[in-house]
């Protein structure tokens, strides 16, 4: 697994598999937030099994799919509620981690400062300037 701290409560993932979900548990994570829609990629493995093996672990597990470049403000405060509502530390995955960092940038703009965001996410190998810039224009 390529586990990226974010931040003490935050974990970011590239596609998890159900071989991983016990580790995940044994690593001292509380919960699991998939942002990846089933179905996006052959052979990718579904939520629903996540979901079974997590919950098996103990996990609390939510679902907050995003269309890879299409988050909408009703999945935008999907995500808010669960980060705030989800037991910590959380894993957060989808396809390469970069979403859920995206997510995570977005949902903390205006709450922490910009720089701060820009500098958790690089340091786990994401980009947010973008996204920051984007936010700040607004």
């Amino acid at each position: 697994m390529d586990l990226r701290k974010i931040t003490d409560d935050y974990t970011v993932s590239p596609q998890i598999d159900v071989e991983n979900v016990r580790e995940i548990a044994n690593a001292g994570y509380r919960s699991v937030m998939c942002n990846r829609p089933d179905g996006e990629e052959p052979g990718q493995t579904g939520y629903a099994l996540i979901a079974e093996a997590a919950e098996a672990e103990g996990l609390k597990v939510v679902s907050v799919p995003i269309t890879s470049g299409m988050i909408t403000p009703e999945a935008l405060d999907e995500f808010r509620k669960a980060l705030k509502d989800m037991p910590k530390p959380m894993l957060a995955y989808c396809r390469s981690g970069t979403r859920c960092t995206m997510l995570w940038a977005i949902a903390q703009h205006g709450t922490m400062e910009d720089s701060e965001i820009e500098r958790r996410a690089a340091e786990a190998g994401y980009d947010v300037s973008g996204v920051l810039r984007q936010l700040g224009a607004q």
